[in-house]
């Protein structure tokens, strides 16, 4: 079992850039692939960004690709997701989660641990 914690939420100007962490407890933290989501005020809870255990493998959102990147330091137990360019279309609540299966998966079911979320706001 893993717990998660996200943190590095704020306010941000559009175009601007923010860096999401999301800590993690355990000692087999390598063993988890860990997924980013967004949900904002209305709508489905979405997958922006996963990456494997090993940090081999990384999976994007369309929306995101090219803006947002996934990464992981299983030294620190953290995973991070840098957000550049960000428009108005990014404002949400972030979620980190966890599953131990080696794929990365786009389904927020897939998925057995999860954070509380932190809020991204951005102005224009």
């Amino acid at each position: 079992q893993v717990h998660v914690v996200e943190s590095g939420g704020g306010l941000v100007q559009a175009g601007g850039s923010l860096r999401l962490s999301c800590a993690a407890s355990g000692r087999t933290f390598s063993r988890y692939t860990i997924g980013w989501f967004r949900q904002a005020p209305g709508k489905e809870r979405e997958f922006v960004a996963g990456i494997s255990g090993s940090g081999s493998s990384t999976r994007y959102a369309d929306v995101v690709k090219g803006r947002f990147t996934i990464s992981r330091d299983n030294a620190k137990n953290t995973v991070y997701l840098q957000k550049n360019s960000l428009n108005p279309e990014d404002p949400a609540v972030y979620y980190c989660a966890g599953h131990e299966r080696v794929l990365v998966t786009v389904t927020p079911l897939t998925y057995d641990y999860w954070g509380q979320g932190t809020q991204v706001t951005v102005s224009s």
